[in-house]
């Protein structure tokens, strides 16, 4: 089912469905603790208030540098790490403090495809028995035999049926990367989440994976987050992109927008990186930062990117910027726009 923009329900606007997944303020501190007694010392701000939504058979890209927080923001809303603070909510249900055994519905409902095929898989399970895994584990082998699912799924995946008794060594890098994908489509998904899932291709089976992932959405109304640091791969598969720095969104928009009109000085700078066929002719001024990202651990005050910032003004360095829309769909966090 391809992505509807807008509010979804009747003509009156009594029925509105909730978004498949919603995010409201998330942080996730993890404690830094030293000595004999591990006494708490400080926090890594991995993530320190984030929200975003993403509607049924969308896609939100997630970018940023590495170590901005992007991957903990994944495991986050997988409930796979305990937030520190916020609220998460899938088709309005609030997933926050629910439990393991209240947790188990939602697990057929949100899965991940992890960065690297390699070790994603376990070496001593047959494909076939690890694309088989949630059936068992969910308790969903009744009626036709776990065994036919796992082939469809096989073949679906671009794989076939008769290498579900092969093991992950017998594949290549993107046959891996496949197998994964049938394992998170196993169950009765409706949200994956990407967690740089064509990162360790070659960019020739980067782009036949992207194409696969696009048409099952196109099938199943999938809504994907795919987290990247690759801007060209998110440009061509995502709806809207999000950017985060140091553990905070700093821009949000359709992806159109963000590529064309980027109001940030962040994504500015992220965008003149991004490799053009003919940079003679590019009109894109190459935006150089200096300086590194600052630690997690003791983030800057005010603005997070103003030791950074081409732009910089004396407030940037006190008060930290509201997160607004300053354009229909365009929310961004800077106190010059």
């Amino acid at each position: 089912m391809p992505f509807v923009d807008g509010p979804q329900g009747d003509a009156a606007g009594k029925v509105v469905r909730p978004p498949m997944l919603s995010v409201e303020g998330l942080k996730t501190h993890f404690p830094v603790r030293k000595g004999v007694l591990s006494r708490v010392t400080g926090y890594v701000y991995a993530v320190d208030g984030v929200s975003f939504s993403i509607r049924k058979g969308e896609t939100l890209g997630l970018v940023g540098e590495s170590g901005c927080g992007k991957s903990t923001v994944g495991k986050t809303i997988l409930k796979l790490i305990e937030p520190t603070e916020g609220r998460m909510r899938v088709e309005g249900h609030d997933i926050t403090d629910l439990g393991p055994r209240e947790m188990r519905p939602f697990r057929r409902t949100m899965q991940i495809i992890f960065q690297d095929p390699y070790s994603s898989l376990n070496p001593r399970m047959s494909a076939g028995s690890i694309v088989g895994q949630p059936f068992v584990i969910h308790e969903r082998t009744a009626g036709r035999s776990w065994e036919e699912r796992v082939a469809e799924l096989f073949e679906r995946v671009g794989l076939r049926a008769d290498q579900m008794r092969s093991y992950p060594h017998e594949f290549s890098g993107g046959q891996r990367q496949r197998i994964g994908i049938a394992r998170a489509l196993a169950l009765n998904t409706k949200l994956i989440i990407g967690d740089e899932p064509v990162s360790a291709l070659d960019v020739s089976i980067q782009a036949q994976v992207i194409n696969l992932l696009m048409d099952l959405q196109e099938e199943r109304g999938l809504s994907y987050l795919f987290i990247s640091h690759d801007l060209a791969v998110v440009e061509h598969i995502s709806h809207r992109v999000a950017v985060m720095y140091l553990g905070k969104l700093a821009e949000l928009a359709d992806k159109r927008e963000i590529y064309l009109n980027p109001l940030h000085p962040y994504t500015e700078a992220l965008l003149s990186a991004v490799p053009v066929p003919d940079p003679a002719a590019s009109k894109r001024k190459r935006i150089v930062l200096e300086g590194d990202v600052p630690s997690p651990i003791a983030p800057p005050a005010g603005c997070r990117f103003h030791t950074r910032c081409p732009y910089v003004e004396p407030r940037c360095r006190i008060e930290e910027p509201a997160w607004r829309e300053v354009r229909p769909r365009h929310w961004v966090a800077c106190h010059l726009r």
